[in-house]
């Protein structure tokens, strides 16, 4: 497969109908333990979403009393119970730090927005195929969530791209020409914008932290798809994240695999 079928800053101009892999194959079954979860709370946990499209409905995401008193003001990586981080991370080959931040941001949208069923296990896959966890081009994830160098997509100037004239006149990416994708989870400017979150709680939204830009993420898929326990809304939400058909099919593949960790 080509970069220019991998990367989102690409953004190939496809407008095929998306075959998700695995059709029916899976219901996701892996769960977030809060990090305030009591052993006697354990059968509270926060249920992630189908990574793939399901062959039955998947049950309501209802967060655990533990999670869903948790205040805004908690920064994302805290929610996440650490043995439950440590043991996926281990079986995943996700680095700690990025799973804290995937885990987080679908506890906290599952408070935001109960109904949209974004899953821990969506994020990861964008988060692989985006820049394989904040590690591209030899960046580094760093304990406190930021990724350095930061990762900048190529120029969106239409060569083998949508064309996406400047936006931000080079605050964000650097180009005052045309708008590049920037950070883990590789957003352009104009979409940062609208989308950007403060998932640390620091005070700033940066795009270039891992916490801000997951939560920016999920928060993004669930106004965009919805419901993304539905097959038509999570294919529609990834989608609009990159509008490649294997794009799509690696973050379900992805998707599927990090649904069977245990």
């Amino acid at each position: 497969m080509t970069d220019s079928t991998r990367r989102r800053w690409l953004w190939p101009t496809m407008t095929t109908t998306l075959a998700l892999f695995g059709v029916g194959a899976l219901v996701a079954a892996a769960f977030i333990p809060t990090s305030s979860t009591r052993p006697d709370d354990a059968a509270l946990p926060i249920p992630t979403m189908m990574a793939t499209v399901p062959s039955t409905e998947a049950p309501p995401l209802t967060p655990s009393p533990s999670a869903a008193s948790a205040t805004t003001a908690t920064p994302i990586a805290e929610l996440a119970d650490p043995a439950w981080v440590t043991r996926i991370a281990a079986s995943g080959s996700i680095p700690e730090r990025a799973l804290y931040a995937y885990a987080g941001a679908a506890i906290e949208v599952s408070k935001a927005t109960p109904t949209c069923g974004l899953g821990w296990n969506t994020l990861a896959a964008i988060g692989l195929v985006e820049t394989e966890h904040g590690s591209m081009n030899d960046a580094t994830l760093r304990p406190d969530g930021t990724v350095t160098p930061a990762i900048v997509g190529i120029p969106l100037d239409g060569n083998g791209t949508i064309p996406v004239p400047d936006t931000d006149r080079g605050t964000i990416d650097g180009d005052t020409t045309w708008d590049r994708a920037v950070g883990p989870m590789q957003f352009i400017p104009s979409t940062w914008e609208n989308a950007a979150q403060d998932g640390n709680r620091d005070g700033k939204k940066d795009i270039n932290q891992i916490d801000d830009a997951a939560l920016a993420t999920a928060m993004h898929l669930c106004e965009v798809g919805g419901d993304l326990t539905q097959p038509e809304n999570w294919i529609d939400a990834i989608r609009a994240y990159n509008p490649s058909v294997p794009y799509n099919n690696r973050v379900a593949e992805a998707a599927n695999h990090y649904a069977t960790l245990r």
